[in-house]
C-alpha cells in the first residue's frame, strides 16, 4: 500500500479556509473615512486605528536612530573585515639554540613522551617565558612551546621553541626577539639562563606559520604547461637519514619521495611539528616509532635486475592501530596519505615493518609463558626467535622450539619437527630477487606462485634451473614430454592440479646460481651445479590449486593431529570480526570467498566486518596471518538453508598456512553416512586458542527432541560424551570430514549459532546446514560475481 501526502496543499486550504486579508471601502465603514488593510478570521470582530500626530513623531526618532546604530554596525564589520590589512591573530616564530655547557643531550629526551623530557621542556620553557616577560615585549608575549631537544648523545644539546606573540598589541619583529634573547645569553650571570653557557651563534629566529599549516587544511593551484615530452622521475636511491629526531630508529638509510609526498628532507622538516604534536599527544604507545617510519621510511638496495631501491612502509596492521588511537587528529593534507589500505601487509621479511616491541607487549599483557613456548604469537618471530634454543643467524622451523642454520635447507635431512626444512627445496618465483630479498625467518614459502621460474634451494643457496644441457641429454622428440613431465611433477608439489604451459626463456637476471638436470628422465632428478652461458632456463605455469590439503602434515591425515590447533593445521579456517569484536568465524572455499551463517549478521546492517585467517591465537599475530574487509554477503535461496557467501575485498594470497578446504560434489548428498572422520573447530573459552572437537553423525530425532531442525539440517554430537567443557564453537564454524583419500578435508556443514559449554551429560547436539544442497548456487554466485 502505498500512501501520498501533499502537506503544502492541504496546509494551503486549511488557512484558506480560516483567514483572509481583504481591502474594505471607505463606504463600508460608518466611523472611518480612510480605507485601511483588515485581517479577517472566523470572528466577526474587526479592528482598526490610527496614530496621532504627536505619536508619529516619536516612531519616526525612534526608527531613525536604529537605523543610524545598523549603519554604523555594519559599517564598522566592513571595515574591520575588508580593510584591515592585518586581522588580529597570533604571531608564531620558529626558535632555536645550542646548550654547550650545563646540559647534555641523552637519547630519552628524543621521545617526547618520555619524562625526562616532559622535565626538561619544562624547565626551558618556564627559563624563556622568564626572559620575554621582564623585557619590552611582555606587553605581546603570550608563551613558549618546547618542540624538541635534539642532539648526540652525550654532547651538545639543542632546543627548538616556538615564540607566540599578539600582535593586536605591536607588531614584533626578527630582530626584537634576537635582540632580547642576545642580550641574555652573553650575559655572564644570566638571572633566567643561569647555569647554562648557549653558543649565541647558534640563536636562529624565523617568523612561522606552522602553527595554522598544521590544524587546517591547505589548498594549492599547480598550473602545469603542456609539453611535448615528460621526463620520468629518476631512480630511486638509498641515502642516509638526516632527520636527528628519527635517530633512534634501527636502521640508517632511507629514501624520497616518501608516502606523505616529502622528496627532500626539506620537505621533511617542514612538516615534522605537525607529527611531533602527533607523538606529544600521546594518543598512541608506539606514535614516534610510526611516525618516524612515515618521515623516514628504511631503504632496500636493489638486487641485481632490478632497477632502482625501494622503501619499506610499516604494516598494515601497525598502521591500523595508529590511526586507531592517532587517526581523528591527523592533519587533514595527510589523511590520504595515511589510508591503511595503502600499506603493504605482513608477507615475509621486508615486506614491511611490523610493530616493534612485540615481547614486551606479551609480557605488559601477563602472556609472558607465551614466549619460547613454540608457537608463533608475533609476526618477526621475536617471541620464538630469541629464546635459548634458537642460537642467532638460524631460521625457526615455525612450529615447536626447533631453529636450524642456513645450510640445513634442503641438506637431505629432515631437522624440523614437521619435515618443512625439506619442503619446498623447489619452487617458482617470478624472479630470484624476490627469493633472495631478505634472510628468512622460517623454512616456508610465504605465498604460493602460479607461475615463474623454477627455482631450487639446496643447503641455503638459491639458483635457477639451466636447460641447455637438455640438447645433449634428451632426443629432441622427447623433449617436449620430458619438459611437461617435469612440470607435472613439479606443480604438483607445490599443491597445484594442473600444468597450463612450461617453456624455456631467456634468463634477464644478473649474478644466479644454476643447476643442470643430470638425467631429466629418470624417476628421481639428480641436480648438479653447473654454468649456464646461454642463460636458456626453465619456466612454469600451474593452475587449479587443490583444496582441502594440510600442506605441512603432508599425508598424515588424522593421524598426530592434536587437539590444539597449530599453524598450517586448518588453513581455510577464518575468524570474523565486528567492528574489532570476534563474533562468528567463517570457512575459506576460493580466494575471494567465504562461508558462514545468516544468523552472524542479523540486525548489524551497518557494521564493518573483517576476515582474518592464519591464525590460532585471536591474540597472536603470525607472520602468516592475513586480513579482509567484507564487502557483500549473498544469502543461500535453499529452503531451510542459513548458509551465506561472504565476499572479501582482496584475493587471499595462498600458502601453506592459507588455503581452501574442498567442497562436496554436486548430488553427493547421501554419501554422508560414508564419512567417518569428522571434526569442527571451536575456541578456547577465554576465546584465544583454536581446537578440534571431534563429531560423530546422529540421528534427526535425537536433535529433534530437544532442538528445531529444518529440512537441511545435519544432526551430530562430540565423538567422546566426556567432554572438559574447554571449547566452544561460534556461529558460522565448520563441520570438517575427512574424504576417503585421507589427506583432503571437504566443507559438510556450517553451525547456524553458538554453541556454548555445557555440564558433562547435557550436551546439546550439534545442528549444521548441509551444504551439498547449496552447492549449484555456491558455485554459480562466485562465477557470477568476481
Amino acid at each position: 500500500m502505498t500512501v501520498t501526502m501533499d502537506h503544502k496543499n492541504k496546509r494551503k486550504a486549511s488557512w484558506d479556509s480560516k483567514m483572509s486579508v481583504s481591502t474594505v471601502s471607505t463606504k463600508q465603514l460608518a466611523r472611518s473615512e480612510t480605507p485601511s488593510s483588515i485581517l479577517s478570521s472566523d470572528s466577526d470582530i474587526r479592528f482598526t486605528r490610527k496614530l496621532g500626530s504627536h505619536y508619529r513623531c516619536g516612531c519616526c526618532i525612534l526608527a531613525g536612530f536604529l537605523l543610524f546604530l545598523l549603519v554604523a554596525a555594519a559599517a564598522i564589520y566592513v571595515g574591520y573585515t575588508f580593510l584591515s590589512s592585518d586581522p588580529p591573530g597570533e604571531q608564531v616564530f620558529r626558535a632555536m639554540f645550542r646548550v654547550v655547557r650545563g646540559d647534555a643531550f641523552s637519547t630519552e629526551l628524543a621521545n617526547p613522551a618520555t619524562e625526562q623530557f616532559r622535565v626538561r621542556a619544562r624547565d626551558y620553557r618556564e627559563r624563556i617565558n622568564l626572559v620575554f616577560r621582564r623585557s619590552d615585549l611582555r606587553p605581546a608575549f603570550l608563551g613558549t612551546e618546547v618542540l624538541a631537544l635534539d642532539g648526540v648523545e652525550g654532547r651538545d644539546l639543542i632546543v627548538h621553541f616556538n615564540l607566540h606573540f599578539d600582535p593586536r598589541q605591536f607588531e614584533v619583529e626578527v630582530s626584537d626577539l634576537t635582540s632580547v634573547l642576545s642580550k641574555e645569553i652573553a650575559l655572564e650571570e644570566s638571572r633566567y639562563l643561569a647555569n647554562l653557557t648557549i653558543d649565541l651563534n647558534s640563536l636562529d629566529i624565523k617568523e612561522s606559520s606552522a602553527a595554522l599549516t598544521t590544524t587546517q587544511p591547505t589548498t594549492t593551484t599547480v598550473v602545469t604547461t603542456p609539453s611535448s615530452t615528460t621526463t620520468p622521475p629518476p631512480p630511486r636511491l638509498c641515502g642516509p637519514i638526516q632527520l636527528e629526531y628519527c635517530s633512534k630508529l634501527p636502521y640508517n638509510v632511507t629514501s624520497y619521495p616518501n608516502i606523505l609526498g616529502h622528496k627532500s628532507i626539506q620537505d621533511v622538516k617542514d612538516d615534522v611539528i605537525a607529527f611531533r604534536e602527533l607523538v606529544d599527544a600521546e594518543c598512541y604507545r608506539l606514535a614516534y616509532e610510526f611516525v618516524c617510519q612515515l618521515l623516514q621510511p628504511s631503504c632496500l638496495i636493489h638486487q641485481p635486475g632490478e632497477l632502482e631501491d625501494k622503501i619499506v612502509l610499516p604494516c598494515r596492521s601497525f598502521c591500523r592501530e595508529f590511526h586507531a588511537g592517532c587517526g581523528n587528529r591527523l592533519p587533514a593534507r595527510f589523511k590520504d596519505a595515511l589510508n591503511c589500505k595503502r600499506f603493504p601487509e605482513y608477507n615475509g621479511p621486508s615486506s614491511c615493518n611490523s610493530k616493534p616491541g612485540c615481547v614486551k607487549e606479551l609480557q605488559a599483557h601477563g602472556l609472558s609463558a607465551r614466549v619460547c613456548d613454540g608457537v608463533v604469537d608475533c609476526m618477526d618471530l621475536s617471541d620464538e626467535r630469541s629464546c635459548s634454543y634458537c642460537p642467532d643467524n638460524h631460521i625457526h622451523c615455525g612450529a615447536g622450539k626447533t631453529c636450524i642454520s642456513l645450510d640445513k635447507r634442503c641438506d637431505g635431512k629432515q631437522d624440523c619437527p614437521d619435515g618443512s626444512d625439506e619442503k619446498g627445496c623447489l619452487s617458482v618465483a617470478p624472479s630470484l630477487s624476490s627469493v633472495t630479498q631478505a634472510l628468512p625467518t622460517t623454512p616456508h614459502h610465504m605465498q604460493y606462485f602460479s607461475e615463474g621460474y623454477v627455482v631450487f634451494n639446496e643447503k641455503g643457496q638459491v639458483g635457477k634451473i639451466c636447460t641447455e644441457n637438455l640438447n645433449t641429454t634428451v632426443p629432441e622428440p622427447n623433449r617436449e614430454a620430458t619438459l611437461n613431465t617435469i612440470a607435472t611433477s613439479l606443480c604438483g608439489i607445490l599443491s597445484y592440479k594442473n600444468v597450463n604451459f612450461v617453456r624455456i626463456q631467456e634468463d634477464k637476471e644478473d649474478e644466479v646460481q644454476y643447476v643442470h638436470m643430470e638425467d631429466p628422465t629418470a624417476a628421481e632428478i639428480t641436480f648438479v651445479r653447473a654454468p649456464c652461458p646461454k642463460k636458456e632456463v626453465l619456466y612454469v605455469g600451474c593452475s587449479d590449486l587443490e583444496c582441502g590439503t594440510q600442506s605441512l602434515r603432508g599425508n598424515a591425515g588424522i593421524q598426530g593431529l592434536s587437539k590444539m590447533a597449530a599453524h598450517g593445521d586448518w588453513p581455510w579456517h577464518a575468524a570474523l570480526f565486528k567492528d574489532g569484536i570476534h563474533v562468528c568465524d567463517g570457512t575459506l572455499v576460493s580466494d575471494e570467498w567465504l562461508l558462514t551463517t545468516a544468523s552472524c549478521f542479523q540486525g548489524q546492517p551497518k557494521a564493518q566486518w573483517v576476515a582474518r585467517l592464519g591464525t590460532v591465537r585471536l591474540s597472536g599475530s603470525s607472520p602468516w596471518q592475513q586480513e579482509r574487509p567484507v564487502i557483500g554477503m549473498v544469502k543461500s535461496p535453499v529452503e531451510g538453508s542459513t548458509v551465506v557467501m561472504v565476499k572479501l575485498e582482496q584475493p587471499i594470497l595462498m600458502s601453506d598456512f592459507v588455503h581452501p578446504v574442498c567442497l562436496p560434489e554436486e548430488g553427493s548428498g547421501a554419501s554422508l553416512t560414508n564419512l567417518t572422520i569428522c571434526n569442527t573447530l571451536g575456541w578456547a573459552r577465554n576465546r584465544e586458542q583454536l581446537q578440534r572437537i571431534q563429531i560423530k553423525l546422529n540421528s534427526m530425532q535425537r536433535c529433534e527432541n530437544i532442538s528445531i531442525p529444518t529440512v537441511n539440517s545435519i544432526c551430530t554430537e562430540p565423538a567422546y560424551l566426556k567432554d572438559d567443557c574447554n571449547e566452544e564453537e561460534l556461529a558460522g564454524s565448520p563441520m570438517l570430514c575427512l574424504l576417503g583419500d585421507s589427506k583432503s578435508w571437504t566443507l559438510v556443514g556450517v553451525s547456524n549459532w553458538r554453541i556454548a559449554c555445557s555440564k558433562s551429560g547435557t550436551e546439546r547436539p550439534r545442528l549444521y546446514d548441509k551444504i551439498t544442497s547449496n552447492i549449484e548456487w555456491i558455485h554459480k554466485t562466485m562465477s557470477a560475481i568476481s
